[in-house]
């Protein structure tokens, strides 16, 4: 029954998955347009500041509103180029004249406000254009016109402008299906970890990190200053969200109003549209263009020059201004719009845990639910919500990086620049201080233990508020939360800091993805083979996306078309990955709340964690706990105290009472040996890395120091000893026998010599 679930729910996802797109490029009409007019000459003697051009083949017709300006005073020719994918598949000449063009016939000096239409377009024309640039959505095609004087065929102008189709990739439905699967992943793992599944959660919530991660590094991708092919740019710009880029109209206009009443000048584009022409760069600029564009071209804001206000201005928008445009959002509100989310994440988090464990607690009050239930969070809730929020600015961290470095560049006003510094020195600070955490505990629990697992995974209020950094990762591999983040912060250093060179943004890219697939393919530091397959994957295809971005650069000086080519390819990919990662999170997260038992579908960790996560949960104290932890060395003086919460009282982890071992029914002679404090508290043979079985034990105690009424007797040397759990062979007097000296707690959880 729970399978079937699972199954029409995995189902379920492929067709909203294949329909968002499957609607969208069929319900529209067929028909091409273009919204911005770009100068392809030097020394243009014609501009417009808006261009609104539509080409319906059904209808035959040509319907434009032109607002420019002309310095050309004679009768011209026009010679119209259409483009797709590099290619040009139309070439048609227009004599204003003969087409009866107000205005054009002949071009007069001065201002030129058109609006009219071709009609009875030819059909040997239309049938000429392929259908492919009907069908393919976000064409990448662009239409150029040269006006020649009339009898001298003198070029005095050149314009192009980009062309669409109305079918696009950006859907609003795929940015709420991945962001619905990845809360329900980071759901079901609080769920879980709370009913007791603790192998089952960190796998869940690893999965479901990843795929977050996977979603910023696409939208980081539109972030770039690279010239991407409309499909790419559309299909990256559903990943947005991830970076809190969310347009909520209220919010916009009170970011408006602070950074203006901050000393700031807000841009104003979005209300400007019928005035101003915004062209998304798609190909880089030859140096010629550049210089034609003169005025008319609006350079990347500085000291806070508002580029809206010049309206009859062409706009064009590349890297993180072109994300801004394509959400809706005023470049000025673009920091302040991810920030502010970022912050609405924490804070209603932290209400939806407070409000749980209240209500819990009523629940168990009112005999709703047993009172073991959630017993663990409920007794260091404040702890558990500490180690949340530590998580979600994990989560956070590629987002409020890109964001507040890049605000340092453009300087929206003073107020939000010192919103950037104090947000980005915070959460640097805290990922910072969470790591040397980590790193002080698991060298001291090898130190004292020759196990980095033990300290780790054994006190719960490290493992609550600390292991969201090293969970998804094996024991011995605890350091690589390090060059996880500096990967993170290094490509948004690039990222933010690059915005006017894309070309070096994409080979630090590259280099960066590369060194990392690099380093994670021999490590392996996951915590097992099918959550490192789950990640290497996931670096391979953005190490791919890397050298796609490089050669959307032009440093190859390849064909449009090869351009064209490659961007639908990058979507293609990175569409169909994205669709099994989303299947198998979804399919985790639904057979963890719906298994009655999800521990059966992973192995134990080989690192035995599931151990020491077993041992801190079980509470009490006993005569012989106090005795084990004498023995031990582990008193009160010798205490690990790393963290200042007193939320558990198992704070410390010699306060953990230790499981018989699985090894023997029987105990080894306490009073022959000591055991050194640096033993690893649970032994674990090289062919079998379970951990330590849990025995019910009913009868008189057979331990050594205890007699059968529970009272500790006197140990004599005379009596005979019983059997070692360590070694089958023959014993010394003067402690373990050699067998088991040579294998006696050298094999740790993750620790191997």
């Amino acid at each position: 029954m729970r399978l079937s679930l699972i199954s029409r729910a995995t189902s379920s996802l492929w067709i909203w998955y294949l329909l968002s797109f499957t609607i969208a490029l069929t319900a529209a009409e067929r028909v091409i347009e273009s919204r911005s007019l770009m100068s392809c000459m030097a020394n243009s003697k014609f501009s417009a500041s808006l261009f609104q051009v539509t080409f319906s083949p059904d209808t035959r017709r040509i319907d434009f509103t032109i607002n420019g300006v002309s310095d050309i005073d004679s009768n011209v020719t026009a010679i119209m180029q259409v483009y797709a994918y590099g290619y040009k598949v139309l070439e048609h000449i227009i004599d204003p004249c003969k087409e009866k063009l107000l205005g054009m016939c002949p071009m007069k000096e001065g201002n030129l406000d058109l609006q009219s239409n071709v009609d009875n377009i030819s059909q040997e024309v239309i049938d000429s254009i392929p259908g492919i640039a009907f069908q393919v959505p976000d064409l990448d095609g662009k239409v150029q016109v040269r006006f020649n004087i009339t009898g001298t065929d003198e070029q005095v102008a050149c314009v192009e402008a980009n062309l669409s189709n109305k079918k696009t990739v950006d859907q609003k439905a795929v940015g709420w299906t991945t962001a619905v699967i990845v809360g329900l992943g980071l759901v079901a793992s609080a769920i879980t970890s709370g009913l007791g599944h603790d192998n089952t959660a960190a796998h869940v919530a690893a999965n479901a990190m990843s795929l977050f991660g996977y979603f910023q590094a696409q939208a980081m991708i539109a972030m770039t200053a690279v010239a991407l092919p409309p499909i790419v740019a559309s299909w990256t710009q559903n990943f947005d969200w991830c970076m809190g880029i969310i347009r909520v109209r209220f919010m916009q206009n009170i970011f408006h109003w602070y950074i203006h009443a901050t000393g700031g000048t807000p841009t104003n584009l979005m209300n400007n549209l019928d005035r101003v022409s915004v062209s998304i760069q798609k190909r880089s600029l030859q140096a010629g263009m550049l210089m034609a564009r003169g005025a008319n071209a609006l350079a990347r804001r500085s000291n806070n020059d508002n580029k809206s206000n010049r309206l009859g201005d062409l706009v064009t928008v590349t890297g993180i201004e072109r994300v801004a445009f394509k959400s809706k959002v005023e470049e000025t509100n673009f920091f302040l719009t991810g920030l502010s989310f970022f912050i609405i994440f924490l804070v209603s988090v932290s209400l939806c845990v407070a409000a749980f464990k209240w209500g819990s607690e009523y629940a168990i009050k009112m005999k709703w639910i047993h009172g073991t239930k959630f017993q663990q969070f409920r007794a260091g809730w404040l702890t558990c919500l500490k180690g949340i929020l530590y998580r979600l600015i994990l989560i956070g961290f590629p987002q409020m990086s890109i964001l507040c470095l890049w605000e340092l560049t453009v300087r929206d006003s003073k107020a939000a620049v010192v919103l950037a510094i104090f947000f980005f020195l915070t959460v640097v600070g805290v990922l910072t201080w969470a790591a040397i955490k980590v790193i002080q505990l698991a060298q001291r629990s090898v130190a004292m233990h020759k196990n980095p697992a033990y300290i780790l995974y054994s006190d719960p209020s490290a493992l609550n508020r600390w292991g969201f950094l090293y969970i998804q990762y094996r024991a011995t591999a605890y350091y690589f939360v390090v060059p996880a983040l500096l990967y993170i912060l290094i490509k948004a250093t690039f990222i933010a800091f690059g915005q006017s060179v894309g070309t070096v943004q994409a080979v630090a890219l590259l280099i960066v993805e590369f060194g990392y697939l690099i380093g994670v393919a021999k490590m392996k530091p996951w915590m097992d083979k099918k959550t490192n397959i789950f990640n290497i994957s996931i670096a391979s295809i953005n190490t791919l996306n890397s050298i796609f971005l490089l050669v959307f650069t032009g440093i190859f000086k390849e064909p449009g078309l090869v351009k064209g080519v490659m961007g639908v390819v990058f979507f293609i990919v990175n569409a169909v990955f994205a669709l099994v990662l989303l299947i198998l999170v979804l399919a985790s997260s639904c057979y963890a709340l719906y298994s009655k038992n999800p521990e059966t579908r992973y192995q134990p960790m080989r690192d035995d964690r599931g151990s020491f996560i077993k041992s801190n949960q079980v509470l009490g104290s006993t005569e012989l706990d106090a005795l084990g932890k004498t023995a031990r060395g582990d008193t009160k003086e010798a205490r690990l105290d790393l963290d200042d919460d007193r939320d558990f009282t198992l704070h410390d982890p010699s306060h953990v009472p230790l499981p018989p071992s699985s090894a023997s029914t029987q105990a080894p002679s306490y009073h022959e040996q000591p055991i050194q404090p640096s033993m690893p508290y649970f032994p674990s043979s090289r062919g079998d890395t379970r951990g330590p079985q849990y025995s019910q034990r009913t009868g008189p105690s057979d331990l050594p120091l205890l007699n059968a009424g529970g009272g500790s007797r006197t140990p004599s040397r005379n009596e005979d000893r019983s059997p070692s759990p360590f070694g089958q062979g023959p014993t010394h007097s003067g402690g373990y026998s050699k067998q088991s000296e040579a294998s006696r707690w050298h094999v740790g959880a993750g620790y191997d010599h």
